[in-house]
């Protein structure tokens, strides 16, 4: 977008705010990250993409930036998912690192990972790519041992900052550092002591063993969430990063981050808050470690790259909203197309609708901006060609005008989207099949044979009328024979596709081409 228009979009407006908080720097670094406990679903997605639009922002300001997303994958294992293979044998690996516990779907090396590459696979299609960042190898590699020895050093100032926010101050023999024990690499050990420099000695409260290890080589210390989280703000230097509700609800792990992070010589984020995302149309609470979840996955099968980007581009991230899998998708796609006429001057609407339309639309595309619009046609208009050529992308899209081949190819993603969405999803009365030879005849009686014979003649020369005296003639058929407009018209989806109703019958009929319609009613 060009430097003198200021842009109102919400990306636009945080990335102004970062360089106006952080100052003018020859590199912004912006954040994201999760724990690979489950599934990541699209909620955890919409942080994912939040980042990455305030990115491209920031980068259309000719900035430089550092896009990192934290595996924050030395967690512990809490949990075992519902839907995983061998659940009595992930159930021994309770409270151990998430590295650590195997992947009974054999996808990958271990769980989190397997976890990890199910997003690091996909998200370059939504084109998102940002450095990722394995706490655990980072851990493990003792990277951090200076910000845990901080971090010791400043015990009693962080203790008084993470109990400004309890209810109940935390225990004395509270330590701000946590082991995992090298006896059984769970979490079920006490820190017993630090010797003011490098080592910390704990027990293994499981059986009784005590260690002395050293923070400088030592696989097995790392900080409580946070701690471990302000840490790395001022370990990467990190000038943004939203969070979800429950960080940024009041008191939550952002309140007492924003205090930490002082102690370990750095400033908190620029950030926001994002909402809670709905799926309609499914049914399912989206949770990871339950294992009911829509993923990023899910979402693609129905809604194309640009649009799925298009979703979240359009909505600010403090509004929560719906990604439906039922008829509010055709709505979906209606939006996006008009928003893409609005950009390459299509459709006239005032210069304010204008500029904020067509931000959204450059925000949403996974590349670079196409030079032409899509070959526009509606949504519902291409489910109905699809199911008239059983779902067959390339004959039905041999029937439309003609088109460049990077419009084919959009067109392709978009016909295998609205197939799965049709076949998966669409409500049975949106379904249908066109009658054939096999499919036994309707019961007709005389006054409505004559009506379907005035049909048939009205489809023999249908592609030579124009559309006032198509409609005009189609609505004839039944009156000049007697019949209830209504009625006869229930009476013709009954016969063309065994349904009382169908789509808008004039159009479906020209869709369905004159020689398929003439197959079908010449058969009374």
């Amino acid at each position: 977008m060009s430097e003198q228009n200021v842009s109102t979009h919400w990306a636009d407006i945080y990335a102004d705010k970062i360089i106006r908080e952080k100052g003018e720097k020859d590199v912004y670094t912006c954040a994201s990250g999760i724990t690979p406990s489950g599934t990541v679903h699209i909620g955890n997605f919409r942080e994912i993409i939040s980042v990455e639009l305030v990115v491209r922002a920031l980068r259309a300001k000719g900035k430089k930036v550092r896009f990192i997303y934290s595996w924050d994958d030395y967690d512990v294992f809490r949990k075992v998912p519902k839907n995983m293979p061998q659940p009595e044998l992930l159930q021994t690996f309770l409270r151990k690192p998430i590295t650590l516990v195997p992947d009974t779907t054999g996808r990958a090396d271990n769980y989190a990972r397997a976890n990890e590459l199910d997003v690091e696979k996909i998200l370059p299609t939504v084109g998102v790519e940002p450095e990722y960042l394995y706490q655990a190898d980072r851990y493990r590699s003792s990277l951090y041992a200076e910000g845990m020895r901080t971090a010791l050093q400043k015990k009693d100032e962080i203790r008084a900052i993470l109990d400004e926010f309890r209810t109940e101050a935390l225990e004395e023999n509270w330590w701000p550092v946590s082991v995992f024990s090298s006896f059984t690499d769970k979490d079920t050990t006490t820190v017993l002591d630090w010797d003011g420099e490098w080592n910390i000695t704990y027990r293994d409260d499981e059986n009784g063993k005590t260690e002395t290890i050293d923070l400088r080589n030592t696989p097995y210390a790392k900080l409580p969430w946070r701690i471990d989280w302000p840490m790395r703000w001022a370990h990467e230097g990190v000038d943004f990063e939203p969070a979800g509700k429950d960080h940024h609800s009041e008191g939550g792990s952002f309140d007492t981050s924003k205090k930490v992070v002082t102690v370990f010589g750095g400033q908190p984020p620029v950030s926001f808050q994002y909402d809670f995302i709905s799926i309609k149309g499914r049914g399912g609470k989206i949770s990871s470690s339950s294992g009911e979840v829509i993923s990023l996955y899910d979402v693609l099968e129905v809604y194309t790259p640009e649009i799925t980007r298009f979703m979240f581009a359009g909505t600010r991230p403090n509004t929560e909203f719906a990604i439906s899998f039922d008829l509010d998708v055709l709505k979906i796609y209606e939006d996006y197309d008009t928003c893409e006429r609005i950009y390459f001057g299509l459709q006239e609407v005032n210069e304010k609708r204008k500029a904020k339309e067509m931000r959204i639309y450059e925000l949403s595309q996974v590349g670079e901006v196409p030079t032409e619009a899509s070959f526009q046609i509606p949504f519902r208009h291409l489910c109905n060609l699809l199911q008239l050529h059983e779902g067959d992308i390339e004959r039905a899209i041999s029937t439309l005008g003609e088109m460049t081949d990077c419009q084919k190819q959009r067109l392709r993603t978009r016909c295998a989207c609205a197939w799965n969405w049709i076949t998966t999803f669409a409500p049975e009365d949106f379904k249908y099949r066109l009658s054939n030879e096999n499919d036994p005849l309707v019961e007709l009686t005389e006054q409505e044979l004559r009506a379907v014979k005035a049909l048939y003649q009205v489809v023999e020369v249908m592609d030579q009328l124009e559309d006032k005296e198509y409609t005009t003639r189609l609505y004839d058929a039944a009156k000049l024979n007697g019949l209830d407009t209504g009625e006869f018209f229930k009476l013709v989806y009954r016969i063309m596709i065994g349904k009382d109703r169908g789509p808008k019958l004039g159009p479906f009929l020209q869709t369905c081409g004159k020689e398929k319609v003439l197959s079908i009613l010449g058969r009374y």
